[in-house]
C-alpha cells in the first residue's frame, strides 16, 4: 500500500483530497506551514485515496504518514 509521508515537520495547513479521490502522480495533495512557509506535498504515484491521517491544524513530525493511496 503506497503512503504519502511529510517531507518536514510542520503543521498541516490544508488537505487537498479526501478519501475516494483519484490522484495523479505529481499532484499537491497537502500544505503543510513550517518556518512561516508553506511545502505543497505531491504525490508521488497515482491512485486512490484510500485514507486520509492527518487533519488541518496538527502538528507533525518529519516521515509522518499524511495519506493512503490503493
Amino acid at each position: 500500500m503506497p503512503v504519502i509521508i511529510a517531507p518536514m515537520a510542520g503543521t498541516v495547513s490544508r488537505v487537498l483530497v479526501q478519501a475516494g479521490d483519484p490522484v495523479m502522480s505529481g499532484q499537491d495533495v497537502v500544505i503543510l506551514e513550517s518556518m512561516k512557509m508553506e511545502i505543497a506535498v505531491q504525490a508521488e504515484v497515482s491512485g486512490r485515496v484510500k485514507a486520509v491521517k492527518v487533519s488541518e491544524g496538527t502538528f507533525v513530525d518529519e516521515e509522518s504518514i499524511l495519506l493512503e493511496l490503493e
